[in-house]
């Protein structure tokens, strides 16, 4: 029976965010994109971080009161897993298949999508944001539960490493949703159409991949890492986030003002007397610094569990290498032919794509 619980809890877990996120207050706040076909803007209801909230508060509740043990996810992690797998494959065909395709291979329409912009009981839901605020919660109690493993296994003994990587995981999926607002300017969102990437990538990969530093991890011993490594460890994820967090947010003032300083910096541009560029602060630095800040993060994320010479976790920042300098070509290509010669421009006056003075 608990197998079969264990199955399909990452279903439960969705419908309970579905719940949450139509029943609880929420904002309505206007996205960065056009609704297709008009100059409107697309609008979205965001209350992110109260479901959030609400379901880590149910979670410790349930297990202070033997209602589901702390670890209990981790128990029955890989039926979790298959469950997973399960509905992100059934999702992502029915988001998929009852829309026009696009492409003249069906692989490539179920694989990226055929409908830009889905939304729900009456806009409430908006399909890209809910499955980002799943991945996200569901990424949270898997980190809950594998920690309370780890502290019910070694007690006393328990490797801060893997205190640390719970932690920084926490610091990860808080610091998304407290921004969840700026999300609206990102790649994904304004970029990409809904299909098995995106829909399977959340419910699976965002949800138990980005915890694999600890899958291997929770059931060692402390590796009695030097209290200094460890700090370096977190200086090395926080200066991928100030790069992540600083690029997106320039960004996302530069949209709504674009003569507004951010953080001291008064924002420097080239145009063409339509659209303009920003050339300086994160965005001079390289033209997807904040790419290079999600590798960063992820490593340090790695090198706190303790165990560097594991292959396992690090599939994690290997993940993000793959995609985000794949994603970084066909943004380029998508900004050429948006921009034209003054995208040439833009390049001419930063010419390293991802990493300064290196790429």
């Amino acid at each position: 029976m608990d197998e079969i619980l264990g199955f399909l809890a990452p279903i439960f877990v969705a419908i309970v965010v579905i719940l949450l996120n139509v029943l609880l207050p929420g904002r309505w706040v206007k996205g960065y994109i056009n609704k297709p076909g008009t100059d409107e803007k697309m609008v979205y209801r965001l209350n992110g971080f109260s479901v959030f909230l609400v379901i880590v508060l149910l979670w410790v509740f349930a297990g202070k009161f033997n209602l589901v043990p702390f670890d209990w996810l981790y128990q029955y992690r890989w039926y979790g897993l298959a469950g997973a797998i399960l509905a992100g494959v059934v999702i992502s065909l029915a988001v998929v298949l009852p829309h026009e395709p696009i492409r003249k291979n069906i692989l490539a329409d179920i694989y990226l999508g055929r409908k830009e912009n889905i939304q729900f009981f009456d806009g409430k839901i908006d399909l890209k944001m809910w499955l980002y605020l799943f991945g996200a919660i569901m990424l949270e109690l898997n980190v809950l539960s594998f920690t309370a493993h780890h502290l019910m296994v070694f007690g006393n003994e328990a490797s801060p490493g893997i205190l640390l990587t719970a932690a920084l995981l926490t610091f990860f999926v808080i610091d998304y949703l407290t921004f969840e607002k700026v999300h609206l300017y990102t790649y994904d969102l304004f970029a990409e159409r809904v299909g098995f990437k995106l829909g399977w990538g959340c419910i699976v990969f965002y949800s138990y991949f980005y915890a694999i530093s600890l899958w291997p991890t929770v059931n060692r011993p402390n590796p009695q890492t030097p209290a200094w490594l460890l700090v370096l460890y977190v200086v090395l994820f926080l200066c991928g986030w100030m790069l992540a967090r600083g690029a997106n947010m320039q960004k996302y003032f530069f949209k709504n003002d674009p003569e507004k300083p951010f953080l001291g910096i008064v924002p420097q541009t080239i145009s063409d007397g339509n659209k303009r560029l920003l050339v300086n602060g994160f965005w001079g630095a390289s033209r997807h610094i904040n790419y290079l800040g999600e590798i960063l993060m992820s490593t340090g994320i790695v090198l706190c569990a303790g165990y560097p010479g594991l292959i396992w976790p690090w599939l994690y920042p290997l993940y993000y290498v793959v995609l985000l300098f794949t994603r970084q070509y066909y943004d380029d290509k998508r900004c050429a032919e948006k921009y034209g010669p003054l995208w040439q421009e833009y390049t001419g006056k930063v010419p390293y794509r991802i990493i300064p003075y290196i790429y």
